[in-house]
């Protein structure tokens, strides 16, 4: 048997994710986080990843891009995603809280006000320096 890479491109949007739930489980591991995919979002979270402490645990969401929304406030949610060959795992209400400081815009766009989320499709290079803490 021959393997032979696949184009992400060409995949659909449920492989995609389960690409990038591959991609960044495999990222965890390095930091002893195993990680288990959640066939019903529990809690808002598409999968736990658990420390080998056996203590500490994430509850996160797999989203394609930076990310904030209302519906993860309050829920303990780390958000996971993927730009280029760099995985971020961020802890979304100290980012969301972090990103209206610092990008004061960002809370009076529409998208925020009106439907509770903001995303970005691709970092600046002050995002970049932003999210650096949060880069495995």
């Amino acid at each position: 048997m021959k393997f032979q890479k696949i184009t992400y491109q060409n995949l659909n949007a449920r492989q995609k994710e389960n690409y990038n739930f591959h991609k960044i489980a495999a990222a965890l591991a390095d930091y002893g986080y195993s990680c288990m995919w959640l066939n019903d979002d529990w809690q808002g979270a598409d999968f736990i990843a658990h420390h080998v402490d056996g203590v500490d645990f994430l509850k996160v969401q797999l989203k394609s891009r930076l990310t904030i929304s209302r519906k993860y406030e309050g829920k303990d949610i780390h958000i996971a995603f993927r730009n280029g060959d760099d995985i971020y795992v961020y802890p979304h209400d100290e980012l969301k809280d972090t990103l209206f400081a610092l990008l004061p815009r960002t809370e009076a766009r529409a998208s925020w006000r009106v439907g509770g989320s903001f995303s970005w499709p691709k970092l600046s290079e002050k995002l970049k320096v932003l999210l650096a803490g949060y880069k495995l």
